[in-house]
């Protein structure tokens, strides 16, 4: 019989999660969008230098201390605006603190910086026993109802992401749903460095409040790098997806 605890959670669920949606908003400072704290990325500043200038640096956890700016924009639209000079503009509006120094490589530190919070966070959930790995094993807990996110590599094969999306439908009782583990934008040797295993090709989270955890900067990465959820079953070889 199937758990109800475990009831499967994907990425496009993300906006009915306690806090996203009806929690905290934020303005992004580029496009005037409000949307949901959790679904936009913050940047900050550090103290200032001898010269009195601050460099503006991603805070992917939302966490850093001081006046924070959120964006809810895509990479290439970051970098956009930072070659024009609206990021500088907007910037310069958000945090009124003097000179600002922007690198300009922050469309890619965002990315990293993003991609790095979503990889602490898949090995939090590991080391505390909640991350599902190898195919076999998560096909058999998938069908006993006790997965509740599936994910796999962006160079995971459409074969195998298959057979566990199924298996995982058959114990979700959503046969028939179309319910698909969702397709990381990360391919096996990043995930196989970050969780130190071999060969990381598909995960799974055992309970809802895990893949709540999870959906949050995985969400993120996704909105950052242009990306919509794609079923992995979808895509022929791999991808190439606090307050102020």
């Amino acid at each position: 019989m199937r758990n109800p605890r475990n009831e499967p959670l994907a990425v496009h669920d993300i906006a009915d999660l306690p806090g996203a949606g009806d929690g905290p908003e934020r303005r992004c400072v580029l496009s005037g969008r409000i949307a949901a704290r959790d679904e936009l990325v913050r940047l900050a500043v550090s103290p200032p230098n001898g010269a009195g200038v601050c460099d503006v640096l991603p805070d992917a956890l939302a966490r850093a201390p001081g006046r924070g700016a959120w964006i809810g924009v895509s990479q290439a639209e970051l970098a956009a605006a930072l070659a024009n000079g609206k990021l500088k503009a907007a910037l310069a509006r958000a945090f009124k603190s003097g000179a600002l120094a922007i690198p300009e490589d922050l469309p890619a530190r965002v990315e990293a910086s993003l991609t790095r919070a979503l990889l602490d966070r898949l090995g939090l959930e590991l080391r505390a026993g909640r991350l599902i790995l190898g195919s076999d094993r998560i096909a058999g807990e998938a069908r006993l109802g006790r997965v509740a996110a599936l994910y796999h590599a962006g160079d995971a094969s459409p074969d195998g992401a298959r057979k566990l999306d199924q298996a995982w439908r058959v114990g979700s009782e959503a046969e028939g749903s179309g319910q698909t583990g969702t397709r990381l934008p990360l391919d096996r040797a990043a995930l196989s460095v970050a969780l130190g295993r071999d060969n990381v090709v598909h995960l799974a989270l055992a309970d809802r409040a895990s893949a709540e955890r999870v959906a949050i900067p995985l969400q993120r990465l996704l909105n950052f790098m242009g990306a919509a959820p794609q079923a992995a079953s979808d895509v022929p070889n791999g991808v190439t997806a606090q307050k102020s």
